[in-house]
């Protein structure tokens, strides 16, 4: 594992100055405590009653341990009417835990290199703000070692939080009825393989044989302001591989997949429609207590709200746009539906998504 893993390119600011839950194989079993959240009304714009819903943000943070909100338990309340649906996802960008040895960054130059931790007890606040399963297939969930992402493990269980994107592990979901499966992969050793696409196919393909729906997240792409754009191609940033986004996309889609949700970038990214199923690339930053640059598209984010058939096949969606303002707290508007109009549209031509006044958009 390389030591320049953290977030660079003016993503990440330089800060200022229970018992533990093992890793889950293959077939991982089926998660509790996710039913009871409040669904509250999805905002779709659509569905016939008997789809899921789905609420989904991107890189969610809560500051660098010693600092924090001085209000945690209030912090997503500006956003929180829209964190509901049958299943609200986040990609955890880092740890939670109260470990202090770092063991990414070492001695790296100051400002080079970053580890994201926050007090293992702001699980509760996320379980709070309405979120069901989090994504541990990023660049900053091993921050702090194996202890460290056992400790998260731990506390997001505690909280009623299903975790996904351990090296092996699909993770499964009870929802009205039927059985939702989360995969998740990035460039990491921790993590299920974003590069290695056969082992990645293996796996979706497992959890369609188990799965009524299946979710796949992946944290892919270059980051920064510039990084906009859908490639096309395998995408290296500060040396790292971090995989060809729309050919892993349309192979996850291919061998399964009813959506895919990508982080990565710290910007949002365009949304397709392929094979009846919802891509959407990168749904960039959604919070960070002084984790993340705020500067122009870097701020700029939404909530993606969407509703899947009973055969995953993609019905209705909409985008909530929020921005992030002072200390990195999400709250509503700006122009993020409109930037993923438009990329949508550049990158992907007729296939992309077409939102309309209300963030609403279909087939």
């Amino acid at each position: 594992m390389l030591a320049l893993t953290g977030c660079f390119d003016g993503t990440v600011k330089n800060p200022p100055g229970e018992a533990k839950a093992g890793k889950q194989g293959k077939g991982a079993g089926k998660q509790g405590g996710q039913d009871k959240a409040d669904k509250g009304d999805s905002g779709d714009g659509g569905g016939d009653g008997d789809g899921i819903s789905f609420a989904a943000v991107g890189d969610t943070a809560m500051g660098i341990t010693p600092t924090l909100p001085p209000s945690p338990s209030t912090y997503f309340d500006p956003i929180k009417g829209e964190l509901k649906g049958d299943v609200v996802f986040g990609n955890l960008e880092g740890t939670l835990t109260d470990i202090s040895e770092d063991v990414k960054c070492g001695g790296a130059e100051p400002g080079t290199c970053f580890a994201f931790r926050a007090p293992p007890e702001y699980a509760d606040y996320l379980r709070a703000a309405g979120f069901t399963v989090m994504s541990l297939a990023n660049n900053h969930s091993f921050d702090f070692g194996e202890a460290g992402q056992e400790e998260t493990i731990a506390a997001l269980r505690k909280a009623g939080i299903a975790e996904t994107g351990l090296p092996g592990q699909v993770t499964m979901l009870e929802v009205g009825g039927r059985t939702v499966g989360f995969a998740g992969f990035a460039s990491y050793d921790y993590t299920n393989s974003l590069t290695d696409l056969d082992a990645a196919r293996a796996l979706i393909r497992e959890a369609r044989e188990q799965a009524d729906i299946v979710v796949v997240v992946n944290h892919a792409g270059a980051e920064g302001s510039d990084a906009l754009h859908v490639t096309g191609e395998t995408e290296i940033y500060l040396g790292e591989d971090r995989g060809n986004a729309e050919a892993f996309a349309h192979m996850a889609v291919e061998a399964g997949a009813d959506l895919v949700l990508g982080s990565g970038p710290h910007v949002l990214r365009g949304m397709e429609i392929y094979r009846d199923r919802l891509i959407a690339y990168s749904l960039g930053n959604f919070s960070g207590y002084q984790n993340f640059g705020l500067e122009g598209v870097l701020g700029t984010t939404v909530v993606l709200h969407a509703t899947l058939g009973p055969d995953g096949d993609f019905r209705s969606g909409r985008l909530a746009s929020v921005q992030m303002i002072e200390e990195g707290q999400p709250v509503p508007g700006g122009d993020g539906a409109a930037l993923i109009e438009e990329l949508s549209a550049e990158d992907f031509g007729s296939k992309g998504i077409q939102v309309d006044s209300g963030g609403r958009f279909t087939k």
